[in-house]
């Protein structure tokens, strides 16, 4: 079963940065679209950035600039690298893996809570 598994969340000041990983097993990795979305409380899951297996990337409007993903399909992985954090940055963060067949999977979510 394909396992995602995200880490790298956690409480940091305004103007902070954090930088999320996440982990994919049982999934033919570099062949797989990666992203990362969000979800503040009380609020729809929205498009954070996504990566496809040849790099290119796309970012929501909001993130351009100060988040960065990336991927290493030595290591299964993708991250996210956060900077400049703002409140407006709290949220969970899920990792998002879309496999060769058109099926998505979808990470845990982790936690990041960005303090003023």
């Amino acid at each position: 079963q394909v396992q995602l598994v995200e880490s790298g969340g956690g409480l940091v000041q305004a103007g902070g940065s954090l930088r999320l990983s996440c982990l994919a097993s049982r999934i033919p990795f570099s062949v797989s679209t990666m992203g990362w979305y969000r979800q503040a409380p009380g609020k729809q899951r929205d498009l954070v950035a996504h990566i496809t297996t040849g790099g290119g990337t796309n970012y929501a409007d909001s993130m351009k600039g100060r988040f960065t993903i990336s991927r290493d399909n030595a290591k299964n992985t993708v991250y996210l690298q956060m900077n400049s954090l703002k409140p407006e940055d709290t949220a969970v963060y899920y990792c998002t893996l879309k496999a060769p067949n058109g099926r998505d999977y979808w990470g845990q979510g982790t936690q990041v809570t960005v303090s003023s």
